[in-house]
């Protein structure tokens, strides 16, 4: 994924050290919502800082034509064999690897992942961002879930009745104190899981942590940040690489283009490329635990057939 971007895939049943005994099946303590303020809370040095760098981010990517919009064109054709390697690259390796110490930049081969369940999706926001900002932030998350469970044929939605993906958009200082949460959301997360969202560096634009089910590559709970400071264009890029990477796309392949799941910031928003590796992972001729021995044929035959070999 670009280097400002982050993914971690935690199985339930490999975490060590844990705090919390509850069982899988459990259901943890869910965060409610915040209520609405017509005016946030003042900003911080911090998130003033923070907004300043981020904006200078934008500007710099844009004007070297990053951060494209369009999906891709003409410019970036691809075949079946691109797009079967890709997906393959982007769903069945994984960009970090956990270690004592937390999550280490490794890549390792993965089994399939994705959810059976429907994504129930809630939107959570910190004190510092203000009512205006929270509408269109929550109105532009249910339109790209509407567009994902087009493309997935999955059920995927904006709903806050029981969630099991949690997307917040809070400023510097409040992901900082971001840690009972996130634990409480994931709860068998390790110390050095719950520190790379509290103190994640500057570098990292956002982030999205996944929980499966042991080995079985089943998606049971997710939990995504995103930076209050974000100008429009880098937080719209965040809410569709960390949704779309927390439903079973983990890796980046520098190979992929059009595509977000890329080093190169070329592209902000879900690519043609990129919803057809999301109709490959939620095709039922695949399935959840899937080595890519055993994918390949399959992923290979779906591509094909994409992109208009075979019928």
């Amino acid at each position: 994924m670009p280097a400002g971007r982050k993914f971690l895939a935690l199985a339930l049943i490999a975490l060590t050290g844990c705090q919390s005994g509850l069982p899988a099946s459990s259901s943890p303590p869910m965060a409610r919502p915040q209520p609405a303020t017509e005016t946030p809370l003042p900003e911080t040095p911090d998130s003033a800082a923070a907004r300043a760098y981020y904006a200078q981010v934008q500007q710099a990517l844009l004007s070297q034509g990053l951060l494209r919009s369009d999906g891709g064109g003409s410019d970036t054709p691809f075949t079946d064999a691109m797009l079967a390697r890709n997906f393959i690259r982007i769903a069945l390796y994984d960009e970090y690897a956990r270690g004592s110490g937390g999550a280490v930049a490794r890549e390792t081969s993965a089994e399939l992942r994705r959810w059976q369940q429907p994504v129930r999706v809630a939107v959570r926001f910190g004190a510092s961002v203000g009512a205006e900002r929270r509408a269109t932030d929550t109105a532009r998350v249910a339109s790209y879930l509407g567009r994902l469970a087009q493309v997935t044929g999955h059920p995927i939605r904006l709903d806050d009745t029981n969630p099991n993906f949690f997307v917040y958009f809070v400023s510097e200082d409040e992901r900082r104190a971001l840690g009972p949460t996130v634990s409480s959301i994931l709860p068998d997360l390790s110390a050095a899981d719950v520190a790379g969202v509290t103190n994640m560096p500057r570098s990292t634009y956002c982030v999205v942590l996944a929980q499966s089910q042991g080995a079985s590559g089943v998606y049971q709970r997710a939990f995504a940040v995103i930076r209050a400071e974000h100008p429009d264009l880098l937080r719209l890029s965040c809410i569709h690489e960390e949704i779309a990477q927390g439903l079973g796309l983990p890796n980046d392949s520098a190979s992929a283009r059009p595509s977000i799941f890329n080093d190169d910031e070329e592209f902000a928003l879900l690519t043609t490329m990129d919803e057809a590796m999301l109709r490959i992972l939620y095709n039922p001729a695949l399935r959840p635990g899937m080595t890519e021995a055993q994918a390949r044929p399959i992923i290979e035959l779906l591509a094909r057939r994409l992109m208009g070999g075979e019928t």
